[in-house]
């Protein structure tokens, strides 16, 4: 044997167990992150809201124990995308309302101006109705349900200047950023549909109203972006000459804290887990390639994505088993001993077929990859596990509709966004 063979040999030998410390060395990395940021009895953080801080899959309290899978056996869901909680909160069916047209009533008051922002005026008949299906336009019947403001889950401000505006003249507003997604609307005439405003919708508008989302994944819309809020409407209520009556604050944080603990505890996202048993692992070279193939594309946010190419909606992603987002160069030069499928229930038309479609998905990629198809626990998923999984996604889905938020809906996908 020649002395390049020996080298090329001691080579191999010292490559590949450089590999598996930086696996050892990975996996400890991510054991003391979650050490870390698990709370406990003893860390004062331990209370910390679900929403607060990272993404939580909450159970949907007692009446909902039918939801939990059976492949966790201790009655957590089939994957966490962060830390578990208890809970025994029970959804009010109560707090969202169906869908309905929104109307500005015809006696707005014309008594309070922006001038009441100042001096923290704030009514207790706020300016804003929801018309009933029934009664909606004094008589008429209501519209069809279009992209139009929200009284469940927004703030509502309606404006009526003194004459009618071009979207123009809301700059100041449109383009305000206050920590929660604003919309602003508009119509020529009561008879008119709701227009969605930007900065060149064409026409002019006598009715307008500014909404604030009240609570999304990144928690509660809070006092200072409730105030900022009211403040920018102001504003622009000053420069329309148009009176308007600031909401009341406290109402407003209380359906915000309502909302957001609603959707914490209906928040479920499923995962199925592909993984190799060690010491072997997937080049990320190798998994790119089959993930590509299935219909994936590796997206910015650190993760393979399978799009919708009609609506352009994400019916599930492709993460790293490990704490390290894919990028290309790091599916280039390393690899990984797993990956997750995953499904957010709240933010698809149809969870329970696309939670079919990702099935076969992922045992065809563990198929490829001589990997497993596993549950949270790591241990071999079969049919009837996965029926059970199934029947979790279906009764998620129930459950968001329960509360009348239809999931893939406008309403569903702004609750369910970051």
């Amino acid at each position: 044997m020649s002395s390049l063979q020996i080298g090329l040999i001691v080579a191999g030998i010292v490559l590949v167990v450089g590999v598996i410390l930086y696996n050892v060395w990975q996996e400890r990395r991510l054991t003391r992150r979650v050490a870390q940021a698990r709370p406990s009895a003893d860390r004062p953080d331990a209370n910390v809201p679900a929403r607060a801080g990272e993404r939580v899959e909450p159970t949907l309290g007692a009446q909902r124990a039918s939801t939990t899978p059976a492949s966790a056996p201790e009655g957590g869901p089939a994957f966490r995308s962060g830390t578990a909680r208890d809970s025994t909160f029970e959804p009010p069916l109560d707090v969202i309302a169906p869908p309905t047209s929104f109307e500005i009533p015809d006696d707005v008051p014309t008594e309070t101006s922006a001038a009441a922002v100042a001096t923290n005026v704030a009514p207790s008949d706020a300016s804003v109705r929801v018309a009933s299906p029934h009664t909606a336009g004094h008589g008429r019947a209501a519209p069809k349900m279009a992209p139009a403001p929200d009284h469940e889950i927004e703030c509502l401000i309606p404006l009526q200047p003194a004459a009618p505006v071009a979207a123009g003249a809301l700059a100041a507003g449109l383009h305000a950023r206050i920590g929660k997604p604003l919309r602003w609307f508009g119509r020529p005439d009561a008879r008119s549909d709701w227009e969605r405003l930007a900065s060149d919708t064409p026409g002019r508008f006598s009715d307008i109203v500014a909404c604030m989302l009240l609570a999304d994944r990144n928690g509660a819309a809070s006092r200072a972006q409730l105030d900022t809020f009211v403040r920018v409407v102001g504003d622009v209520a000053t420069a329309l000459q148009a009176p308007f009556t600031p909401p009341d604050i406290e109402h407003e944080l209380a359906r915000a804290e309502s909302l957001d603990r609603l959707c914490a505890e209906l928040d479920v996202q499923i995962g199925l887990t592909v993984q190799i048993r060690e010491p072997a692992s997937i080049a990320g070279t190798r998994l790119r390639g089959v993930a590509e193939a299935s219909g994936f594309r590796l997206s910015q946010a650190g993760r393979f994505e399978l799009v919708q190419e009609e609506t352009g909606v994400v019916l599930y992603t492709l993460q790293n088993l490990r704490p390290d987002p894919f990028s290309a160069d790091m599916l280039r030069l390393t690899a990984t001993n797993g990956v997750v499928f995953l499904l957010d229930v709240a933010r698809l038309a149809d969870p329970v077929r696309v939670f079919d479609q990702m099935k076969l998905a992922a045992r065809r990629m563990a198929v490829t990859l001589g990997a497993e198809l596993v549950d949270d626990k790591r241990r071999p998923l079969d049919d009837a596990a996965l029926v059970r999984i199934r029947e979790q996604v279906e009764a998620a889905a129930d459950a968001l509709r329960t509360v009348h938020i239809e999931p893939g809906s406008a309403r569903a996908m702004a609750l369910f966004s970051a």
